[in-house]
This record gives structure tokens, sequence and C-alpha cells, in this order.
């Protein structure tokens, strides 16, 4: 082989080197990326779990129907406790 190919096959490994290298750094780093990911989207599901309990919550304390029972059920107790306290 004369010089000039020796030349071209260095640059060629040296440049097939560097691309394998940083492939291979780019793959750990997509897969920790992954990970992350994956732990985001798990803990997306708990605070939208949280946030349909917490919008159950509020959904029941705010119907006009559970206001009225809710009232009913302290003036009963207030009852109750007047009756007892009465005798």
């Amino acid at each position: 082989m004369n010089v000039a190919e020796w030349i071209l096959v260095v640059i060629l490994s040296v440049t097939l080197f560097i691309f394998l290298i940083v492939g291979i750094i780019l793959f750990i780093k997509l897969i920790k990326i992954a990970n992350e990911a994956k732990k985001v989207v798990i803990k997306g599901q708990e605070i939208a779990e949280k946030t349909g309990d917490v919008v159950e919550n509020v959904k029941g304390m705010t119907s006009v129907g559970s206001l009225v029972k809710n009232f009913v059920d302290k003036y009963n107790n207030n009852a109750k406790k007047s009756k007892k306290g009465g005798k």
C-alpha cells in the first residue's frame, strides 16, 4: 500500500472509532433518559389518581344534595344532643 492509502485507512478508522464511542455514550444517555421518563410517568399517574380523589371529595362537598344532607345530619345530631341533655 502506498502512503495515500494508509492515510485514508487511518482517517476512516479514527472516524469509525469516534463514531462508535459517541454512539455508545448516546445510547447509555438514552437509556438513562428513558428510565427517568418512566419515573415521571409513574409519578404523573399517582398525581392523577390523587387528583381524581380530590375532585370526588370536592364534588361531594359542593353538590346541593350533600350540603342539604350535611345540614340535616348536623340538625339531627344537635336535636339528639339537646334531648339527651334535657332528660
